[in-house]
């Protein structure tokens, strides 16, 4: 899975629904690469009733294929303590390893965040448009390494779910770690950063 350049994400629909599940697809023939879903746990499932889900800490874990039961077909997982400023999300490996991890930036119109490695070197920083549907991953450099592009998904979706399609192109994975943090930033500005 980690192998490809562009992912097509879609969201699961559901209606009250208190944790998220997207479909990460090939873009080019709708062929289900993997899956990604959040396990928040049950205390925190119901505190989302009560308090905003921005605050609350979650867990989303990305299995190869589409059964997302299967823990030998996990590829990484991406994981949020409890946050009130500015959230640091930490990119695992399938062990549990931290390979990376995502630090918001404050005051940001469109939303902004950082991905750093392990080492705590700067691998991108994501920078939405002035809506915060669309965004680019840029290098030191500002060249642009990856975008992240919304989808129309069509009226009744668009305007009656909070549910999401979009594409994640990436150019500038160098390795097969900067490939997972770099996916899994494109997951997290959904999952993490604008979920409600």
């Amino acid at each position: 899975m980690l192998n490809r350049n562009t992912f097509f994400i879609r969201e699961h629909v559901g209606f009250l629904k208190l944790a998220d599940t997207y479909d990460i697809l090939a873009p080019e023939t709708q062929v289900q690469l993997g899956i990604a879903h959040e396990k928040p746990g049950t205390v925190i499932h119901l505190l989302r009733l009560l308090i905003d889900k921005q605050i609350l800490p979650t867990k989303v874990f990305v299995y190869s294929g589409a059964n997302h039961e299967d823990e030998s077909k996990l590829v990484f997982s991406i994981q949020r303590g409890w946050t009130f400023f500015r959230s640091r999300v930490n990119v695992c490996d399938q062990h549990g390893r931290v390979i990376g991890w995502l630090r918001s930036k404050p005051f940001s119109i469109g939303g902004a965040f950082h991905v750093f490695d392990a080492a705590n070197r700067e691998v991108a920083f994501v920078k939405g448009d002035w809506m915060g549907w669309n965004f680019s991953f840029l290098d030191k450099g500002k060249k642009e390494i990856g975008a992240i592009t919304k989808k129309w998904a069509g009226i009744g979706q668009e305007f009656f779910t909070s549910s999401d399609n979009y594409m994640i192109a990436l150019r500038g994975a160098n390795s097969p770690t900067n490939a997972t943090l770099l996916l899994a930033a494109g997951l997290a500005v959904d999952i993490i950063y604008k979920e409600r």
